[in-house]
């Protein structure tokens, strides 16, 4: 089954998709961690997104249709799950394309929603481990060691994205760019809508029962 995930900063895609994912057996392509990647690797298009990622804007659909492209058609036998991608109507247009010249579809898309307040919180509480890239929460998912990772002892970090000041400009441009997917998307069959400002293991179970249902 592929699986679009989709909804504002913050409201849990990454985590609950990656939860998905390993669970369902579906490879979990998560655009951020891609680009994060490719920054991290200093690749061309990684040097040009960097700018983009830092200011808090969308980085360029001639940018990451490629990079999404290349993860899919890496194994068109496996399903996937997109998270972080689509980030607008004319990337999702050109998603449908593509897939079509690959024989592919998606079978489920799942909005997820919460409130701003909600979604401010989480932004600017994240953390994230600069060895693993595994991800923790000041108040909802606190490290056992203060500033150190569960997972592999590497160090915690708040990304450049996460400031206050960037998360106010993130949530305008999701707004402005982003929030007209739901327009896009939920007339199409297989759409489904949740509420993710829950706790986590009921949004994740929210999540199932959309992609199962």
């Amino acid at each position: 089954m592929n699986v679009i995930l989709f909804g504002p900063p913050g409201v849990g895609k990454g985590t609950q998709g990656e939860r998905l994912g390993a669970e369902a057996g579906i490879k979990h392509l998560a655009m951020g961690d891609i680009l994060r990647a490719a920054v991290r690797d200093a690749t061309d298009a990684g040097i040009a997104a960097k700018a983009y990622m830092d200011a808090g804007r969308l980085v360029p659909d001639e940018l990451v249709v490629t990079m999404i492209e290349d993860c899919i058609i890496e194994d068109e036998s496996q399903d996937f799950l997109l998270d972080g991608f689509p980030r607008n109507v004319a990337q999702a247009e050109a998603l449908d394309r593509m897939l079509a010249l690959h024989g592919l579809s998606i079978d489920r898309i799942v909005f997820m929603d919460a409130p701003e307040k909600s979604l401010l919180d989480r932004l600017s509480g994240r953390l994230i481990c600069r060895a693993c890239g595994f991800g923790f929460h000041r108040q909802y998912s606190p490290p056992s060691k203060s500033g150190f990772c569960d997972r592999c002892g590497g160090a915690l970090y708040q990304r450049d994205d996460d400031r206050d000041d960037v998360i106010a400009r993130r949530l305008k441009v999701y707004r402005e760019q982003t929030a007209p997917l739901l327009d896009y998307y939920q007339h199409k069959a297989g759409f489904r809508s949740i509420d993710a400002s829950g706790e986590m293991q009921a949004v994740y179970a929210a999540l199932k029962e959309a992609v199962e249902g």
